[in-house]
């Protein structure tokens, strides 16, 4: 099953149990209710998200003085995709890790860890770049949006329900206290676990469109087993801090989230991965572009990358 045709119908079951909870929890009233104040709070992090989420991890603007081969590989990749050139960002992370963010193409971000800069080669960078490029064209923050607005909405209806059952009409007809209850119980986790399925289908979709971005799933496969390492290895501070905004993170950046369960806002990355191999050898031989593939070595400064204490006749993929 396609990853666009999953995500239809994930979406439509939540819809589906959106109506029915809304019906038998609160009625015509009560649904109208939740529907209207979950989209009204969704819609408003939707338009402020880009904002929100940049300031949660003091993000700093870069452009292409600060980081020129990082600007033009973006640049480039962003042609491929049929994208105008995203905004760029740095988080002061060890940890590499990267995220995309914006309402839509023309208001765009993507920011990466300096963790990812450091400690990763740039065709893996390139994998990861193109991945969150690839979460951009899909538009995967407005279809996160309206899934968070239905899953709201079920859990608005759940903590009101008694409420709003009691402003049903003569003709809505309850199922009772003990009935309402258990739906009251039930509604919100169903619809947290559908929430997570879309958001790990869409894992799997930007992993498919920026592999094919790159041109190089092999890079993206290693990309992500690098940043599997990196994760267990270092702590990210304001990931910690906003667990809120992990699902945005090209991999899961909290600590304690190994399995790939029913929660879980991301699939496994050995699954990941495995699908990446199958159509690195669906598509033949894997891109080889005109950087050297083994890791960088240390970086001079962590806190910028970039500072010009390297030799100047040695210059580095990222200055």
């Amino acid at each position: 099953m396609s990853g666009y045709l999953k995500t239809t119908l994930l979406l439509a079951a939540m819809t589906a149990l959106f109506v029915a909870a809304g019906g038998a929890i609160g009625g015509r009233t009560g649904m109208g209710v939740a529907f209207l104040v979950a989209c009204a709070t969704n819609l408003f992090a939707w338009w402020n998200s880009d904002r929100m989420v940049l300031r949660m991890h003091n993000a700093q603007p870069i452009g292409p003085e600060d980081a020129p081969e990082l600007y033009r590989m973006t640049e480039r990749l962003a042609a491929n995709a049929g994208l105008p050139m995203p905004a760029l960002y740095l988080l002061h992370e060890d940890q590499p890790n990267a995220f995309a963010t914006g309402r839509n193409p023309q208001n765009a971000a993507v920011a990466v860890n300096t963790g990812l800069i450091q400690r990763m080669p740039p065709e893996e960078v390139e994998g990861v770049i193109a991945h969150e490029l690839a979460h951009i064209r899909n538009r995967d923050t407005l279809i996160m949006t309206v899934t968070a607005c239905l899953a709201g909405a079920i859990g608005m209806l759940a903590q009101f329900g008694f409420l709003f059952g009691g402003m049903r009409g003569r003709e809505e007809r309850g199922m009772g206290p003990v009935g309402t209850l258990l739906l009251m119980l039930l509604a919100p986790l169903a619809a947290a676990v559908v929430q997570m399925a879309i958001s790990r289908s869409r894992e799997y979709e930007a992993d498919r469109a920026g592999a094919a971005i790159s041109g190089n799933p092999q890079g993206l496969a290693h990309a992500l087993m690098r940043l599997e390492q990196g994760r267990h290895a270092f702590l990210n501070q304001a990931a910690e801090a906003n667990p809120a905004t992990a699902h945005m993170f090209i991999v899961n950046p909290l600590s304690g989230q190994r399995m790939d369960n029913l929660f879980s806002t991301h699939p496994s990355t050995e699954n990941r991965v495995a699908a990446l191999i199958q159509l690195a050898q669906q598509a033949g031989p894997a891109r080889h572009g005109s950087w050297n593939a083994a890791p960088r070595g240390t970086p001079s400064t962590p806190g910028n990358p970039w500072a010009a204490s390297r030799p100047p006749q040695r210059r580095g993929p990222w200055s």
